[in-house]
């Protein structure tokens, strides 16, 4: 007997334009997706400027090439019942931003990275900036200490034995045993700090957005010039941010 198929075609060849540009960040123009894909351009181009029209991609106006969207952000931010976590942190980030002047960013993990999912930018006119969706590692910057603190013990240990631990400056830690010891410290002071681990002359403090069980939800923190923000401040910002973030786990779970 037969066992019916349930593929869709048109379905499938969409998804696989999805799963091709998630591994290009940087872009695929029609003629490239098509010698990956195998498919002719005609197909390709119905295919990419439905999910155009969907908001799913975007292209580039000048090298033609399409990208994915912030809009699949979009479709797994947490909720906590009908209350939005961007909704109610944006309030609270603004005020943190004013407080520090310094640009203030949320994120999760996704699988084994962080992403970015919300900013706001600080009030001098050198500040850090970046894209929405931008994605980093889980171990050379504080938000990353954040996602890794607060997996139990066997998910921190499977996770620091998958990821790549890379040296990026000479002060991120790469020795898996010396990153959980960090892991442990951020749990107990509530926040995590990056004194210049993940890139020369960038300092963050973050903290963890926690749900009615003390789980994970997301990570806020700040990012700053480390002359702005010397090591010296660590504990006074980190406190104000450890604070925001609670601010913002009250008003998920009131």
């Amino acid at each position: 007997m037969k066992t019916a198929t349930t593929s869709v075609p048109a379905l499938e060849r969409g998804l696989d334009v999805l799963e091709v540009l998630n591994q290009v960040p940087e872009g695929l123009g029609i003629s490239e997706l098509a010698a990956r894909l195998s498919l002719n351009k005609n197909a390709v181009f119905r295919i990419t400027h439905t999910l155009m029209d969907r908001q799913y991609l975007e292209r580039d106006p000048l090298s033609k090439r399409f990208r994915l969207s912030t809009k699949f952000l979009t479709l797994g931010l947490p909720q906590v019942g009908d209350v939005s976590l961007v909704e109610e942190a944006l309030p609270v980030m603004r005020d943190l931003r004013d407080e520090t002047r310094e640009t203030v960013q949320l994120g999760l993990r996704v699988r084994d990275e962080g992403v970015i999912i919300e900013q706001v930018s600080g009030l001098h006119p050198l500040r850090i900036a970046v894209d929405i969706g931008l994605r980093f590692p889980l171990h050379n910057n504080a938000p990353g200490k954040i996602l890794l603190a607060w997996l139990n013990a066997s998910e921190l240990k499977e996770t620091l034995e998958r990821i790549s631990l890379t040296q990026d400056t000479p002060r991120t830690i790469t020795d898996p045993k010396a990153l959980q010891q960090e892991c442990d410290q951020v749990r107990q002071r509530g926040y995590a700090t990056d004194y210049a681990e993940a890139d020369e002359g960038i300092h963050c403090i973050s903290a963890p957005i926690l749900g009615q069980e003390q789980q994970l939800i997301a990570v806020l923190w700040v990012s700053a010039p480390s002359k702005r923000l010397p090591k010296g401040m660590f504990a006074s910002v980190g406190k104000q941010v450890r604070q925001s973030a609670e601010e913002i786990s009250r008003r998920l779970i009131q």
